[in-house]
């Protein structure tokens, strides 16, 4: 009962309210931490069903892993551009505060899921051959858009608790931006590194990729774009 009270309070995201829950409650972030576990992993789990079975059960690992990862390897970056912005914001206070952001976008992801479960329902599977690659590439770009979509939100309350906590408008909206330029860069190489989530098509089922540090995320994903806008042409133009 008292996760359900807490789960509210993050869903309402009152920065005066989450303040009060970081300052007085020393389960804060165990709380963040499991909601990230088990949102991220259930909204996971539907990234890689339209591989495989196998390939849900991997990702759902994989994907909360990789905020857990990315959280982790900014906590440090992040207390200090708080610092030298001269926001007044803790190392405690940056830490849970982007944990906090995290946690909501997870639960949002959660939230979402039914929704990408129809999408996957109706997307054709990969035993068609002919489609196989377009399927591929827009359910990338729809897990694409609605992650951002989720790390859009959580971010957009991070920047409330942040004025919160700094006294500052001007000063918030420059901490969160160092923020998000660091999260960004590690959070999509991470991903990158850590794939498949989906699972290509003619490649095997796999938790790790053997070449996990060759290419990019942002080159994969301008790929995926570019051959989606090809293949929709191409049949726009068919007879």
């Amino acid at each position: 009962m008292k996760q359900k009270h807490r789960w509210r309070r993050l869903c309402e995201s009152n920065p005066a309210v989450i303040s009060a829950e970081m300052e007085r409650s020393g389960t804060w972030l165990g709380f963040c931490v499991l909601t990230i576990l088990v949102g991220a992993g259930f909204y996971g789990a539907t990234i890689g069903l339209w591989r495989s079975p196998l390939q849900a059960l991997y990702t759902g690992v994989k994907f909360p892993l990789v905020m857990l990862l990315t959280t982790a390897g900014n906590v440090l970056i992040n207390g200090m551009l708080a610092q030298v912005l001269g926001s007044g914001v803790s190392f405690r206070q940056s830490t849970l505060a982007v944990v906090t952001s995290f946690a909501l976008a997870s639960l949002i992801l959660a939230g979402l899921a039914p929704v990408m479960l129809f999408m996957w329902f109706n997307t054709p599977p990969l035993s068609v051959e002919g489609d196989a690659l377009l399927a591929h590439n827009f359910t990338l770009l729809s897990h694409v858009l609605v992650i951002a979509f989720a790390g859009v939100m959580g971010n957009a309350r991070l920047l409330r608790l942040l004025r919160h906590l700094s006294g500052s408008r001007a000063i918030a909206a420059r901490v969160l931006t160092a923020w998000l330029a660091v999260n960004m860069f590690l959070g999509c190489q991470l991903s990158w590194n850590m794939r498949p989530f989906i699972g290509s098509p003619g490649l095997p089922v796999e938790f790790f990729r053997e070449d996990a540090f060759r290419g990019n995320f942002y080159e994969s994903t301008w790929t995926a774009l570019i051959r989606l806008g090809t293949s929709n042409s191409r049949k726009g133009a068919t007879p």
